[in-house]
């Protein structure tokens, strides 16, 4: 019987892709699932109570108030506070500069897409 490992050629190991964009350059503040998902709601609603935040992602107040304070305190969303009769009323909008910074990410998301699928 012949040997077949004699006539099998040997293919050149694949060359690394060079990826346009790094895991490691993501908006850590951004890429957190809660954060993330505030900001998504936010650039789709001119406005989003904070109930209504806490209903659509399922949240608890302490949980959406402490991601809505850090991305208050980055620029990238406001929080206005009044009252509706007795009852306080915190109002949340994307900032001008959150919108930029949700974009970048979305950016930079879609070029690790494509550079992991070999696009």
């Amino acid at each position: 019987m012949a040997d077949r490992s004699a006539a099998r050629k040997t293919t050149p190991a694949p060359q690394p892709r060079k990826a346009t964009a790094k895991a490691a350059d993501l908006d850590a503040l951004i890429h957190e699932r809660s954060r993330l998902a505030i900001l998504s709601a936010l650039a789709v609603n001119s406005t989003l109570t904070f109930n209504e935040l806490k209903q659509l992602l399922d949240s608890t107040d302490g949980n959406l108030s402490v991601h809505a304070r850090k991305l208050e305190d980055a620029g990238y969303v406001t929080c206005t506070k009044s009252f509706e009769g007795r009852r306080p009323k915190s109002e949340f909008a994307l900032t001008a500069a959150g919108r930029r910074a949700l974009e970048r990410y979305i950016d930079h998301m879609e070029r690790l897409i494509e550079a992991t699928r070999g696009h």
